[in-house]
């Protein structure tokens, strides 16, 4: 780790303390040294705080003074207080890295324009600490070995640090947010999960070890949601892959569940629906394991309801999507980064079926009230653009030059390509009868240049 000024004031400190224990018996340096398997130059150095042995030193320092477990004790709380520094440390590098990322991204003319990939190391750094991570989750978790390093290496994690990591997964969830580029996280999320890594390398208590699969699940999701947005979706399914067995090894049902949702979007997305059904069966008897608090069974069947209206079933889908909206009745501090669905969303959810269903005179009256609740520029142009597809469906073509063109207004100033991108792609297979009309074909010339990469 790198050394900081607290740090190094915390060492020296330590090194003070053994000089007073020393001074105070009828060890000298030399002695201790003999005592300690150190030469005597070297315990002139810890006294002075200029080098810092491990735990086993410590202990022999502190049985051949007879300082009765205060030395070791004093050593294990500087190792935890760098810790504790370290994680500090951490969160404001994450966020001076984010905003750093944020300003180099050049504003996007269109939604692939926003993608924040370019910096490629960012990517594959972060797709090999997965990797790494997911490996070490499938270590056993204690052994009889393990359990002894565990008592005694002083890196074994304290409950507060893991409190400490909880903290960032929620920030970074928190910037992912309200981030108008969303790729801007990833750096920020590539450092977390470095650190995260890390502790799941070393060994830890049964109850530690679950609470850090979990912030792995969660922080993979976070990740697969970055790639998703800006259609990479092979690191995306890798994502939710990884966030899967991370929530299996943690029992964490409804964060299994959510990753195993995320994935189903894939199927979604290419219009693979009766794929995109069987895993969403998956998922909802998981989440009918979780917690009853949590709105996860209720998210599954927000998604449901789409593979259902992909699959042309109007009343299964319409039953899907009463069930979501007791999303509502759940409390609300049970929202988390990785669970946000709350019932806001199902008009929105609800619209976008009818419209998949082609029942636009089921599907208007929705949208409207949807889109006089759509706070985000995302949302905002995702019903937009349902609302123009209801004009192609019901053949107003004003409605559809209308909407379309708000639309298309609304995506060029939104970073989300992946999600608007699809949005956009759709209404223009709709547009296909109309294109006689030189508007709508004006339109379809638009959307096109937008959501076609620049070659």
């Amino acid at each position: 780790m790198t050394r900081t000024p607290q740090s190094a004031d915390l060492r020296r400190a330590l090194g003070a303390a053994l000089a007073r224990y020393r001074k105070g018996s009828p060890l000298d340096q030399t002695a201790l040294g003999r005592a300690t398997n150190y030469s005597r130059t070297s315990i002139s150095h810890i006294e002075a705080g200029r080098q810092f042995p491990g735990r086993e030193f410590w202990k022999a320092a502190d049985d051949a003074l007879s300082a009765g477990g205060d030395l070791l004790a004093h050593f294990d709380r500087v190792g935890e207080q760098e810790r504790q520094l370290k994680i500090a440390q951490l969160r404001r590098f994450q966020v001076a890295r984010t905003e750093r990322a944020a300003d180099h991204l050049r504003p996007p003319s269109s939604p692939h324009d926003g993608d924040g990939l370019r910096d490629d190391v960012n990517r594959r750094e972060l797709l090999r600490l997965m990797s790494v991570a997911g490996g070490l989750l499938s270590v056993p978790a204690l052994d009889a070995e393990r359990m002894a390093h565990a008592d005694a290496v002083p890196r074994n994690l304290a409950p507060a640090t893991v409190d400490g990591f909880e903290r960032v997964n929620a920030a970074l969830w928190q910037q992912f947010s309200g981030a108008r580029t969303k790729a801007a996280v990833l750096p920020a999320a590539r450092e977390h999960l470095a650190a995260l890594a890390g502790a799941l390398g070393e060994p830890q208590r049964l109850e530690l070890r679950r609470r850090l699969c979990a912030l792995a699940g969660d922080l993979f999701q976070l990740c697969g949601e970055i790639f998703f947005d800006v259609d990479r979706y092979g690191d995306a399914a890798h994502c939710y892959a990884q966030a899967a067995h991370a929530s299996k090894e943690a029992r964490e049902f409804d964060l299994w569940a959510c990753a195993m949702t995320r994935t189903s979007f894939l199927s979604l997305y290419e219009g693979r629906y009766r794929d995109a059904a069987a895993v969403l069966d998956k998922a909802a008897g998981l989440a009918a394991r979780g917690d009853r608090t949590r709105t996860a069974r209720h998210w599954v069947a927000a998604v449901q309801a789409q593979a259902q209206a992909g699959l042309g079933d109007l009343p299964t889908c319409q039953r899907s999507l009463d069930n979501a909206e007791n999303a509502a009745q759940a409390p609300a501090q049970q929202h988390t980064g990785w669970l946000r669905f709350d019932g806001s969303r199902v008009d929105e959810e609800r619209g976008s079926c009818y419209v998949a269903l082609r029942k636009p005179e089921l599907a208007e009256p929705v949208l409207n009230k949807a889109l006089a609740r759509a706070g985000s520029g995302r949302r905002r142009g995702s019903v937009l653009a349902d609302l123009a597809t209801t004009g192609a469906q019901r053949g107003d073509v004003d409605q559809l030059l209308m909407n379309g063109a708000a639309a298309l207004d609304t995506a060029r100033h939104t970073s989300s390509a992946g999600y608007l991108g699809r949005k956009l792609g759709t209404l223009r297979a709709e547009m296909r009868p109309y294109l006689n009309d030189r508007h709508v074909r004006h339109l379809d010339d638009q959307i096109r240049r937008t959501i076609t990469p620049a070659q």
